[in-house]
């Protein structure tokens, strides 16, 4: 009997003749923060697809616990600039809530200010606030996150994690994002998991560092990463 929250089981996934995921297996427990990483086109994305029930695996099975509550922010979403929607009318679609819980929720994620403006005049930051506070009015104990600080400036990056962080800690849940934020990833996870149609390595965000195969996968962005930690350990100095 496992406690785990999802188990993936060997799973399988090719498009048109290619694999896209090769056997891919792991478990996600509760309060776990899970970081999968990969570089563009190893299947990260297909893997969530799958998951939300978006997508249909070729083998392999995908387990869930009785009371699995899912909450999603996609990696993409665009307002439809023809529909005049409020963000306060965008979050209660379709959804009867609980006026005391959205309100906690609206503290927990600052947009109190951004409830009446136009969903469609919002920045990518005020968007990503917004996403997120929606997958959370679902009351989520699994928390999937495709890219969430995409598109965002390094503050916007740095202030969407924080609050993820928050969110993971207060709320006990389970998250599972995909990231290539690799400096960010060291900080928050429990586990990261390294994609590459099929898991490379996982464990430990220090023991990965020291993996020949999560090495090899991220060379430049490596050389990237250390670039950064040395820019903003110079930064921090100069100010």
């Amino acid at each position: 009997m496992s406690d785990a929250l999802i188990t993936l089981d060997n799973i399988t996934l090719s498009h048109n003749g290619k694999n896209v995921l090769d056997d891919v297996s792991f478990k996600l427990h509760q309060g776990e923060f899970v970081t999968l990483i990969g570089p563009n086109g190893a299947g990260k994305s297909s893997l969530i697809k799958i998951l939300l029930g978006v997508i249909k695996q070729d083998s392999g099975y995908v387990t869930y616990t009785g009371d699995i509550r899912l909450g999603y922010s996609p990696q993409t979403f665009t307002a439809n600039p023809y529909i005049p929607i409020s963000v306060k009318d965008f979050l209660t679609l379709n959804q009867k809530l609980d006026s005391a819980f959205m309100q906690q929720t609206f503290d927990l994620t600052g947009i109190n200010e951004l409830l009446h403006l136009p969903l469609k005049n919002l920045s990518g930051g005020e968007l990503q606030k917004v996403l997120l506070s929606r997958a959370l009015l679902n009351k989520p104990n699994v928390l999937i996150l495709d890219e969430p600080a995409q598109n965002l400036d390094v503050d916007g990056q740095m202030q969407l994690y924080k609050l993820i962080q928050d969110i993971h800690q207060e709320q006990n849940c389970a998250v599972l994002m995909v990231s290539h934020d690799l400096h960010r990833v060291m900080k928050e996870s429990t586990q990261v998991l390294c994609l590459y149609h099929h898991i490379c390595c996982e464990g430990l965000p220090e023991s990965i560092l020291k993996d020949e195969k999560f090495n090899d996968l991220f060379a430049d962005q490596i050389h990237e990463l250390m670039a950064t930690y040395e820019h903003h350990h110079n930064h921090h100095h100069e100010h």
